[in-house]
């Protein structure tokens, strides 16, 4: 169900860029991934540069995965989007502990 991959941030010297790119809410390309910390056919849970991201749709599925850039593209149907971070602490950690029951 969920697996762990972390990207090779340790040979970059310079803070990785963050974005995301969205096409017609079937496909998501982003980049600045740290690790995707879990994933299944309805969520993905990325560590960014920017702080967690949790994506939630219906069939997702990793379309490509390059470690070394930090790239992640996630294909199927996108609902919601969310940062997680100390500012939604609570949110954060209802969805954390949701998450690894």
């Amino acid at each position: 169900m969920s697996q762990y991959y972390e990207t090779n941030s340790t040979a970059k010297t310079n803070v990785q860029e963050h974005d995301v790119i969205m096409r017609s809410r079937r496909l998501l390309d982003i980049t600045g991934v740290k690790q995707v910390e879990s994933f299944d056919n309805e969520e993905f849970l990325l560590d960014t540069v920017m702080g967690f991201l949790a994506i939630k749709g219906q069939n997702l599925q990793m379309k490509n995965l390059d470690v070394d850039k930090g790239v992640v593209s996630i294909k199927g149907k996108i609902f919601d989007l969310v940062y997680l971070d100390d500012q939604h602490g609570d949110k954060a950690k209802g969805f954390f502990s949701k998450l690894f029951r």
